[in-house]
């Protein structure tokens, strides 16, 4: 797949401080890609330079493509009805409003209302529908779930995967790591202004370790153990109990998560 974002040597300052320290990454055609870090780490700025919100110092950023740009915080005037708004951003960006997308959506259930009567998720959907007028090739979603329920989170994942299918290039970014794992085929985690990790889900794991946590109930009780080789371990352990004549009763296994691997990151910066 051909790249269509290139970052390179990403710089950014305000006065003394210094948020972005050279960041480089690509994000390829068609795929969801997402942008993580802890507070502080340069996320947000990296985000607003891509978006062309902010100026930065130094480096490079290459768009190949139409954007579209729906904002963590992004709001309307209280009295504005959804279908005034999409009819003000299609003559903005000189573009029509198809009947698909606010069908696809369900702008039409809540279209004649005002926004200040609209549920988060409906204010959600009404975002996304604006960045998407005009069909553009690249979308960035910043928190696009934040605030929602289960239900119309799964609805909106549903809507951001059928983007995909429809040959749109997504980078996100998000503090739900469950919603990164399910959504992205690649992910960038910023510290310090810089990219500590950059590739699959199934990278991180393989570089960062397979650390587990070995939770066996016997009658003794309950013991908890830590691991790195998940085999050597359950054997090691299976064997001593049996050779001490203690019966295992129940046993679990928990692998370390994105988020898991994630916050090891955001702390130390390192793999």
């Amino acid at each position: 797949m051909s790249d269509v974002i290139l970052v390179n040597n990403l710089k950014k300052s305000y006065g003394k401080h210094t948020v972005l320290k050279g960041v480089t990454f690509s994000v390829r055609k068609g795929e969801i890609f997402a942008l993580l870090g802890s507070n502080g780490a340069g996320k947000t700025t990296s985000l607003e330079c891509l978006e062309g919100l902010k100026a930065y110092d130094g480096g490079s950023i290459e768009k190949h493509g139409t954007t579209g740009i729906q904002l963590q915080s992004s709001s309307l005037p209280a009295h504005i009805k959804p279908c005034e708004a999409i009819r003000l951003f299609a003559k903005w960006k000189h573009a029509p409003v198809t009947e698909q997308l606010l069908t696809s959506l369900g702008i039409h259930e809540f279209s004649k209302k005002q926004y200040r009567q609209l549920s988060t998720g409906q204010k959600r959907r009404l975002h996304l529908a604006l960045a998407l007028i005009g069909d553009p090739d690249l979308l960035f979603l910043d928190e696009p779930t934040a605030g929602l329920d289960v239900e119309a989170k799964n609805a909106l994942h549903d809507q951001i995967r059928s983007l995909k299918k429809q040959g749109k290039t997504i980078l996100l970014a998000s503090h739900d790591m469950a919603e990164v794992e399910q959504l992205c085929d690649r992910i960038a985690i910023l510290h310090g202004g810089k990219i500590a990790f950059c590739g699959t889900i199934g990278e991180l794991n393989r570089q960062i370790g397979t650390h587990c946590q070995i939770l066996i109930q016997t009658q003794n009780g309950r013991e908890t153990y830590e691991s790195e080789n998940l085999g050597e371990t359950l054997l090691s352990l299976l064997t001593g109990y049996q050779r001490d004549g203690i019966a295992v009763l129940d046993l679990e296994v928990k692998k370390a998560s994105l988020e898991d691997q994630f916050l090891k990151i955001a702390k130390e910066g390192i793999l």
